[in-house]
């Protein structure tokens, strides 16, 4: 499969006053155990990999959310594929060493 990058935001819903951060820690640390090169960023997090493992890790990060409680999920995905197998996460911020 082609090399791909994928952004995730991931907006479970909670019960009213409930903080959503340990939904996104959660979600986070699933991204972390896959093993797969990721960028956290303040909006979104990107995963580098092939599609298929990318979408089984945005698939285990729902089931988690559902596991801690939430009643529904959004996943807002950004997808980006290169054949070649160019699609890195370096490849794309080489320009912006420091984020600036």
């Amino acid at each position: 499969m082609a090399q791909a990058l994928l952004s995730i935001q991931i907006s479970p819903k909670v019960n009213g006053g409930e903080d959503v951060i340990p939904y996104v820690d959660r979600a986070i640390s699933i991204i972390k155990e896959s093993g797969v090169t990721y960028r956290v960023g303040p909006m979104e997090t990107t995963m580098e990999g092939d599609l298929d493992t990318l979408i089984d890790i945005v698939k285990r990060m729902n089931d988690a959310m559902f596991e801690m409680g939430s009643p529904q999920v959004l996943s807002h995905i950004k997808l980006a594929i290169n054949k070649a197998g160019e699609a890195s996460i370096a490849r794309q911020l080489k320009k912006y060493p420091d984020g600036q």
